[in-house]
């Protein structure tokens, strides 16, 4: 169920900060065998990085233990529960990668790195891309990769389903209850927030750009994750733009994509900012426009909508999910780094397995995921 904001004093087994897709998701997995409290400090849930994400699942993107990460949640994304959600989670996209003549050496050794999770990815001839999405730059187009089993992630049908699945089950989430003091006695963290105080053994620690300010307010060490600013805009789209895949560059300074009928740019930016409600700056608006202008036949004559998000980023930019190695009970859940719609699935079930049953699930410790290599335990 769902609570106002009132005072409230209830004891939980697991109280989860941040009802972004990280909490949404480990309220979801863990809501079936325990007590479980969702704190989400705005008036509605997933309003920072959630809602203002590329919405794609590619197994070619991130570290490698990303995109284990990312091919372990396959499964349940492709074919959720029933009920899950009232329409499919994932569609058909791709994504074409394209690089400079120089690059052809730099692709072909990431084919080969990526086909370990994505099998079906292939090297294009330029003439080939330039067939598939006909407004790129000839020139600027010297070698292309194609991931055709990349997909559209409906982010919202995503993230409700994660949400209404936890209240099925039992769990509570309060909004407009940002934690302002954490505190831990006789095997018990008390949260104090706006909304009221909250008793649980286990704390998890899913509040995004915020997560290591909530640390602090349990009286923990950081582990230096740092929010990262991305911004996109929203373009009118060209004739036919609706089939393209999403294309990026080897480089990673810009990338488009077909979104309701308009096209998504970026400038693929990541610049180091405080926990804050982003807002996109002129400067990445101009460079994401300028490099599409670059790369395409195309001139952007209005930018329908603009916004930007916060990508959180360890130190390692790798994923965190684990007890802090100092302090009992407080599970870290963090540093998403702009994979978290795509890697939710197996890391709600990952932080499931750890607390209730201290280990991984099986078939996802099959992908070649250890918990070494995601506890925070690693910046210790």
């Amino acid at each position: 169920m769902q609570e106002s904001a009132l005072a409230i004093h209830s004891t939980f087994d697991i109280a989860v900060i941040g009802a972004g897709i990280a909490g949404a998701a480990a309220a979801y997995f863990l809501g079936a065998r325990a007590r479980v409290l969702v704190l989400e400090q705005e008036s509605q849930p997933g309003y920072h990085s959630t809602g203002r994400s590329a919405a794609l699942f590619t197994e070619t993107y991130g570290l490698a233990s990303t995109r284990a990460l990312t091919a372990a949640s396959r499964s349940f994304l492709a074919s959720p529960p029933a009920g899950f959600a009232e329409h499919p989670i994932l569609t058909p996209r791709g994504v074409l990668l394209i690089g400079q003549e120089a690059d052809r050496r730099a692709m072909a050794a990431q084919i080969d790195a990526f086909r370990s999770y994505a099998p079906g990815v292939r090297r294009l001839e330029p003439s080939e891309a330039l067939a598939m999405v006909p407004i790129l730059n000839a020139a600027r187009v010297g070698c292309a990769m194609l991931e055709p089993d990349a997909k559209d992630i409906d982010t919202h049908a995503l993230h409700s389903g994660y949400l209404r699945g936890s209240r099925a089950q039992g769990a509570t989430i309060v909004l407009d209850a940002e934690v302002e003091s954490i505190a831990r006695s006789a095997g018990v963290w008390r949260l104090t927030s706006r909304a009221g105080t909250f008793e649980a053994p286990i704390v998890v620690d899913a509040a995004g750009a915020w997560a290591d300010a909530v640390a602090q307010r349990a009286g923990l060490a950081v582990l230096g994750l740092v929010p990262k600013r991305r911004t996109a805009v929203i373009i009118d789209a060209a004739a036919n733009a609706a089939a393209w895949p999403m294309v990026m560059d080897l480089q990673e300074t810009f990338y488009f994509k077909p979104d309701a009928g308009r096209l998504l740019l970026s400038p693929a930016d990541e610049t180091p900012s405080p926990p804050v409600d982003a807002q996109p700056e002129e400067l990445d608006i101009a460079l994401a426009v300028e490099r599409f202008e670059q790369s395409t036949s195309l001139s952007v004559a209005r930018i329908v909508s603009k916004w930007a998000g916060l990508r959180v980023f360890a130190p390692d930019k790798a994923l965190v999910a684990g007890f802090d190695p100092c302090t009992d009970g407080f599970f870290w859940l963090a540093g998403q780094g702009g994979y978290g719609i795509q890697t939710s699935a197996a890391m709600g079930r990952i932080a499931a397995g750890l607390i209730l049953d201290g280990a991984l699930p099986a078939d996802i410790a099959s992908f070649g995921i250890s918990a070494a290599e995601l506890s925070p335990g690693r910046f210790r």
